[in-house]
């Protein structure tokens, strides 16, 4: 009997052929976003050196809305994202949706990190 993949696996395997041309450096990182049922992250990565430089999350202190996992929580995640980034030193970044549809809360993080100041 031939079963039918699951979401996850399809998304991962989408992420993988989209991830073969993006890559972060350190004067242009990677923002990554990874959502799961409850919670949204995302982060600056330099793929060169493999390292994180910056990460928001739902599940940070700073993190005001006590619903995590909807689209009003993904624009508090951009926006601390952006703003982090921003005290870092990073003004323009790779965007990496993970594999996910742009739509919903990828959508909105990646929107409230544009109108906070990054530029992708």
């Amino acid at each position: 009997m031939i079963t039918k993949p699951d979401r996850n696996s399809v998304r991962k395997r989408r992420h993988a052929r989209v991830r073969k041309n993006l890559y972060g450096t350190a004067e242009r990182p990677r923002l990554n976003v990874y959502r799961s049922n409850k919670n949204v992250y995302a982060q600056l990565i330099d793929d060169i050196n493999g390292a994180t430089l910056v990460s928001a999350s739902t599940m940070d202190k700073e993190f005001s809305n006590k619903n995590t996992g909807n689209v009003e929580a993904a624009k508090q995640v951009g926006e601390l994202i952006a703003k982090r980034a921003q005290d870092k030193g990073y003004k323009t970044v790779v965007f990496d949706r993970g594999g996910y549809l742009y739509h919903g809360r990828v959508k909105a993080i990646a929107d409230a990190a544009r109108e906070a100041g990054l530029e992708f």
